[in-house]
C-alpha cells in the first residue's frame, strides 16, 4: 500500500507518567524518527487521566511545536503499543492541508453559542468550507451526545464531524476530562477544524443487524434521549412486561443489551439505523438513554456477543486495509465493546486491533463515551450522527 503525497501521519506514545523530563524525551525521539514536520501540524491525543495529575500532560503538550487536542480514556493502541497507562498522540503534518484549532467557553444550555463564537474566533476571516471537524466534548449529565453533534453541524452545515467524548476507567467517568494544549476541562469541548487537501472517509462498526432477540418496540413518546412511553405504556411497565423488570429491580444488564434505532422520523433520515445503550430510569418511570432516541422510531433488541464485536472489527479493519492512498486512521471504539471482549487479559481487544492492522498505517485508537461519525448512504451522502456500541474510523 502506497500512501498518498498530501498528508503525512504517525503516531507516538510514553508510558511515563511521573518523569515529564523523560516522557517528552520519548516522544520527540520518536517523532524525529518518524516524520519532518510540514508547514502545518496539528495532533490529537489520548491519555488516562494519571497524566493530568503528574503534570507530565501538560508539560509534554508545551514541549511541542503544534496544537494538540482531545481526551482522556480507558485504554488505547497504535502501532507500537497497546494499554491502559499510556499516552499517545496521532499527529497531522502537510504542506497542502491546513488546520484551525480551540476550544469552547464552558458549555450552557446553549451549546450552539458557544461552539459558534468560539468556532468563529479560531476561524478567523477564512471564506472556505472545512473539509472535516474533529471535536472531543465531555460527558455531562445534562447533554446528549446528539446535542453536540447538532451545534457544531448548526454551525458548519455540509462539513462531516468525527469524534469521541472524554471517558476513563471510573464507574461513573468522573476522572474524565477534555484536553486541549495541555489544559484540561469538563464542560468544554476542545476541536481541530482542517481545511485544504484533506480527503476524509468513514466507517463505522457496530453489531450485525441479524443478531436480533424477539423484543421489538415502537417509541410513543420521547424528548431528546428520554423515552416516556414504548408501544404506549410507560416505558418501565413496557420493560417490565418483557421480563426485565421484576419487583423493581433488573433481571438483565442494560449495558448488554444494542438497541437497533430506526429513526424514521429524523428531518435527516437516511435509512440508516443507530445503536443506543439505556442507561436508567428516572421520573416514574422514564428510560433514559445514551443518546437520542426520536418519537416515532422504532427498535428491535440485539444481542451482543464478544464474537460479533470481533467479527465487525475485522470486518472494517480489512477494508481499511484494502483501500488505497491512505495516510493514517483514527479509531475510537465504545468502552462496552472493549468490556465484551475482556476475558484474562483485559485489553485483548485494543491488542487484537494493534496487531491486525497494516503496519504501513500510522493509526491511533482509544476507548469513546460515545463515538461522533457520520454515516454513509448508498449514494454516498453523509449525514453527522452520534453513536453507541460503535467503533467508527477516520481514514486519512
Amino acid at each position: 500500500m502506497k500512501a498518498g503525497d498530501i498528508m503525512k501521519c504517525a503516531s507516538v506514545y510514553t508510558y511515563e507518567i511521573d518523569n515529564a523530563a523523560v516522557a517528552l524525551e520519548e516522544i520527540k525521539a520518536q517523532l524525529d524518527r518518524k516524520m519532518i514536520l510540514q508547514r502545518h501540524t496539528v495532533g490529537i491525543i489520548m491519555c488516562h487521566p494519571e497524566f493530568i495529575g503528574s503534570g507530565t500532560l501538560k508539560f509534554i503538550c508545551d514541549g511541542l511545536p503544534f496544537d494538540i487536542a482531545g481526551v482522556t480514556t480507558a485504554a488505547q493502541a497504535i502501532n507500537d503499543e497497546a494499554g491502559e497507562l499510556l499516552l499517545t498522540i496521532f499527529i497531522m503534518t502537510s504542506n497542502d492541508a491546513y488546520f484551525k484549532t480551540g476550544v469552547t467557553g464552558c458549555l450552557n444550555d446553549d451549546i450552539y453559542s458557544s461552539v459558534k463564537a468560539s468556532y468563529t474566533e479560531a476561524a478567523g476571516v477564512i471564506n472556505e468550507t472545512p473539509k472535516l471537524a474533529l471535536i472531543f466534548p465531555p460527558i455531562m449529565s445534562k447533554f446528549s451526545g446528539d446535542s453536540y453533534v447538532e451545534a457544531w453541524q448548526r454551525c458548519l452545515p455540509g462539513t462531516p464531524i468525527f469524534g469521541t467524548l472524554a471517558m476513563d476507567d471510573t464507574p461513573n467517568f468522573e476522572d474524565s476530562e477534555t484536553i486541549y494544549n495541555g489544559d484540561t476541562y469538563k464542560d468544554a469541548i476542545p476541536f481541530v477544524i482542517c481545511y485544504g487537501d484533506i480527503n476524509p472517509r468513514f466507517m463505522i462498526a457496530t453489531i450485525p443487524e441479524d443478531k436480533t432477540t424477539p423484543y421489538k418496540g415502537e417509541i410513543t413518546s420521547s424528548a431528546g434521549s428520554r423515552v416516556k412511553e414504548i408501544n404506549g405504556m410507560n416505558a418501565y411497565r413496557y420493560f417490565e412486561s418483557i421480563g426485565f423488570e421484576k419487583n423493581g429491580e433488573s433481571t438483565v444488564n442494560y449495558l448488554f443489551l444494542p438497541f437497533l434505532i430506526d429513526q424514521k422520523t429524523r428531518p435527516d433520515y437516511d435509512g440508516i439505523p443507530v445503536i443506543r445503550v439505556l442507561s436508567s430510569f428516572i421520573d416514574e418511570g422514564t428510560a433514559v438513554f445514551h443518546g437520542d432516541v426520536d418519537e416515532g422510531s422504532t427498535f428491535t433488541l440485539l444481542k451482543c456477543e464478544p464474537d460479533d464485536v470481533i467479527a465487525t472489527k475485522d470486518q472494517v479493519i480489512d477494508e481499511l486495509k484494502n483501500m488505497s492512498d491512505v495516510n493514517g486512521a483514527l479509531l475510537f471504539s465504545c468502552v462496552v465493546r472493549r468490556i465484551v471482549t475482556m476475558g484474562e487479559n483485559q485489553n485483548a481487544g485494543i491488542e487484537y486491533v494493534m496487531e491486525t492492522m497494516a503496519h504501513d498505517i500510522p493509526f491511533m485508537m482509544g476507548c469513546a463515551g460515545g463515538e461522533i461519525c457520520p454515516t454513509v448512504s448508498e449514494n454516498g451522502v453523509l449525514t453527522n450522527r452520534y453513536h453507541n456500541y460503535s467503533l467508527i474510523i477516520l481514514v486519512i
